[in-house]
């Protein structure tokens, strides 16, 4: 348990933005499942091998996460300013669904 928690311990706050934000758009995630045997003579053998890629959806609670995250409230922004955001969470959703196509 450790060695695991010094990783958490490394990591910077952009990585955790960058889960979050990964988490608030959704992903696709290969899950491996590997079965072994061992053998009379002390051998291990891998028997069955199952890849099942999965899709996991935008997260909600993320999404909230980072709208509240956001250095300047809505409420706050200026017509312009509300176009610009607009136009850039339009952007990344679309960069979105293309990757999720591919």
């Amino acid at each position: 348990m450790r060695g695991k928690s010094k990783k958490k311990a490394s990591l910077s706050q952009a990585d955790f933005k960058e889960a979050l934000i990964k988490k608030a758009l959704g992903y696709d995630a290969t899950e491996v499942v590997e079965e072994y045997v061992s053998s009379e003579e002390g051998e291990v053998k891998l028997t069955k091998k199952k890849v099942t890629k999965k899709n996991v959806p935008p997260d909600i609670t993320a999404i909230k996460i980072l709208l509240e995250d956001n250095q300047t409230s809505i409420e706050d922004m200026s017509d312009e300013e509300l176009e610009r955001e607009k136009t850039r969470l339009l952007k990344l959703l679309g960069e979105s669904i293309e990757a999720k196509e591919k």
